[in-house]
């Protein structure tokens, strides 16, 4: 009889129900040190990505340039013309020579929203109470087939994503966005995979965006080609332009 009281004890003790429940926060820390540790991610100061996008049959270069505090710089490269879109911490601003525009202009508050969020360098998870968000673990789900842990990130702005995080090597692998965009909820679907290390930091190498429920061919595709840490980016690459048009 006390030998199966033993066994019984043990499974229970050893079983994966039995496993105390990991916290929000301990899995974001695993998060964080799945890609490199806390220490690593909080001594980029500077980032540069280069990738080939493509959507259906449109084919471009992007770079973007991130640099602490809050600047970003984006282009979409065409045969030598570049789109750019910029924000400095303060103010956004666009060069669109696509669109017959050639002169710099400030951008609206909408198509500035989602400059300021690209301009989070080391992402929403990490410090997210320091930046005003609200963090909470809902559980697990599977994506292709992966068992993930899916947290639910509460932006300050009221937006909401979430992620998706393989309960494995704990890295993104999903990101679900909900957005309010000109007065109208958007919901977007990110995939990230192809994880390759850079100066002791994982990146995804591959990123698939697009509106949930869209046709595979109307979403954006970023197929990372080299990624560069702390390289020098003058403060002058994010700045508004001297003398800009007005925002329309």
């Amino acid at each position: 009889m006390k030998r199966c009281v033993y066994l019984l004890l043990a499974v229970a003790f050893l079983s994966p129900s039995a496993v105390r429940s990991q916290t929000v926060d301990e899995i974001i820390a695993k998060n964080a040190q799945a890609r490199g540790g806390i220490e690593k991610l909080r001594a980029i100061k500077s980032v540069r990505i280069t990738a080939r996008l493509s959507q259906g049959t449109f084919r471009a270069t992007y770079v973007q340039e991130n640099k602490r505090a809050d600047k970003v710089r984006e282009e979409t490269i065409i045969q030598g013309m570049a789109q750019i879109q910029a924000y400095d911490g303060k103010s956004a601003w666009q060069i669109n020579p696509f669109g017959g525009r050639k002169d710099p202009e400030l951008m609206s508050a909408d198509d500035t929203k989602q400059l300021i969020l690209d301009s989070d360098l080391e992402g929403f998870l990490i410090d997210y109470k320091e930046k005003g968000h609200k963090a909470e673990l809902v559980g697990h789900d599977s994506v292709e087939g992966t068992d993930c842990y899916k947290i639910k990130l509460t932006l300050k702005d009221g937006d909401v994503r979430y992620y998706y995080l393989d309960a494995d090597s704990y890295l993104e692998i999903k990101i679900e966005t909900q957005s309010t965009v000109r007065g109208a909820v958007v919901y977007t679907d990110t995939m990230l995979g192809d994880y390759e290390q850079v100066d002791g930091v994982f990146f995804p190498f591959s990123v698939e965006a697009g509106e949930s429920n869209s046709p595979s061919d109307q979403h954006i595709r970023l197929s990372i080609e080299k990624v560069e840490i702390n390289p020098n980016l003058d403060d002058t690459r994010f700045s508004v332009p001297a003398k800009p048009a007005a925002a329309k």
